[in-house]
């Protein structure tokens, strides 16, 4: 079993890990920026050391001091959390070469994982469908022309090492293509340095569906069934919810199936998600592998109730699978909010200050995880997600029922937050009614915006 952990994230997710390190007798140290003195997670770890100033290039993606605090403490592995450099393969390489564990796959299945050609010339390789499209590196301005031509618009350029929404550009027709691919690959090389760009048929409003997986060292992989991730802003999801009630189940099972079989085509260890996007036809297509936990892994512990961070750390520690598909059951339905410090009304701008009031919600089956607390400072050094806000009712509609109580108990004074936004959205009749896709908040963002006008003005 893993001894000592070294935690390279901050915020809920530190706070997640820790808990549940305590909990199966894993010591831990937590790495801190000089602004995140004061996050929960400082206080509660057996051992907290600060690896840098504010701005996450110093800090949280600063890999020699995450490197250097690790071996100095005497950990034996380290957990990335979600973001920063959970699926940097270099990454998890030098961790490799530093004779430490990653809790996740190996460098050699997240680089291949990683990248979007790669990852998606494998899955072609073993029969997982995938969007139509030209599956390599587009090397020049004339090869661009031509195979977008041949493909047909509209289409979607994507960054091959691309990931969280970003390095992806829809392009309608052919006198935008040219701007279009040469924004992306600056995009590309400053998120991900790597401005490898290949094309795939843009699939016009499907749903995103993706299934958790969890896979041990000795060839034993499972899925954890769906989650339904169609409501996204600009390609970032903010609303999550498992299972996905609106697909056939036997089309939900192929989609299941194919995660399962993905998982093994690169050999996976660990927990990682599989995201697919499907058509209202119902044929379905994978889009890309995330080889780390995910934000929205809650809703799917909420109905299986397995704890996936503890699976995680059992997997890294070279322990099979306690448990087999055939045991693994769904019961009842969940959804998350993520709760962002966010202004919605001015364009969902980010949101810096101090919290001065804060009262989570509470009641049965109800989560709210965060490292927030009366004084904490949210600065603009980081992603704006500061809680992640979870329920589950026996029914679809009893979870949106228990979820708007939820919102209106929660109380976060001192900076704008999501919430109202959310509120909003958990009263629109189309998601009542489960009428949901990828382009839903585009349709309904001024709709919803208006509703969350008349609930701050009391109306």
């Amino acid at each position: 079993m893993i001894k000592k952990l070294l935690i390279a994230n901050r915020g809920e997710v530190a706070l997640n890990i820790l808990r549940n390190c305590r909990e199966l007798g894993i010591k831990t140290v937590v790495v801190y920026s000089n602004v995140d003195r004061e996050q929960p997670a400082v206080y509660l770890a057996d051992e907290a050391i600060c690896i840098g100033e504010a701005k996450s290039q110093s800090s949280y993606l600063n890999q020699s001091n995450i490197l250097m605090a690790a071996l100095e403490t005497g950990c034996d592995s380290i957990h990335p959390g979600y973001g920063f450099l959970s699926e940097n393969g270099d990454f998890a390489d030098k961790v490799e070469k530093c004779g430490l564990k990653l809790v996740g796959p190996s460098s050699k299945v997240m680089k291949l994982m990683g990248d979007k050609i790669s990852s998606k010339n494998l899955m072609i390789e073993n029969s997982v469908p995938t969007v139509p499209g030209f599956n390599r590196k587009i090397e020049n301005k004339e090869e661009l022309i031509d195979i977008a031509s041949e493909i047909g618009f509209p289409i979607l350029l994507k960054a091959s090492a691309g990931g969280g929404g970003k390095g992806m550009r829809k392009v309608s027709k052919d006198e935008d293509l040219v701007f279009a691919w040469e924004m992306t690959r600056k995009e590309a090389m400053s998120s991900f340095s790597n401005d490898s760009i290949y094309i795939e048929k843009f699939i016009e409003n499907p749903r995103h569906i993706e299934v958790q997986i969890l896979a041990d060292a000795y060839g034993n992989v499972i899925h954890l069934f769906e989650r339904e991730c169609s409501l996204q802003r600009n390609n970032q999801k903010i609303l999550e919810e498992s299972p996905c009630n609106f697909l056939s189940e036997d089309l939900l099972s192929e989609i299941r199936n194919a995660a399962v079989k993905c998982a093994k085509a690169c050999k996976y260890e660990g927990a990682g998600t599989v995201e697919f996007i499907v058509e209202e036809s119902g044929n379905f297509y994978f889009m890309e592998m995330n080889t780390r936990l995910q934000v929205e892994h809650s809703v799917t512990e909420m109905v299986t109730g397995i704890n996936i961070v503890k699976e995680q750390l059992k997997i890294a520690s070279g322990l099979p699978l306690s448990i087999t598909q055939e045991d693994v059951r769904k019961e009842g339905h969940s959804i998350e909010v993520r709760v962002n410090a966010q202004n919605p009304l001015l364009d969902f701008q980010p949101q810096c200050g101090e919290v001065t009031f804060y009262l989570p919600p509470g009641g049965m089956d109800t989560r709210f995880e965060s490292s927030l607390y009366k004084g904490a400072k949210i600065l603009p050094y980081y992603d704006p997600m500061i809680a992640k806000l979870i329920v589950k009712d026996k029914t679809r509609l009893g979870a949106i029922k228990k979820l708007r109580r939820a919102i209106e108990e929660t109380i976060i004074d001192g900076i704008k937050t999501n919430l109202g936004f959310q509120y909003a959205i958990l009263h629109d009749k189309d998601f009542i009614r489960g009428k949901i896709d990828t382009g839903f908040l585009k349709r309904k963002e001024e709709t919803l915006l208006e509703a969350m006008r008349h609930v701050e003005k009391g109306e």
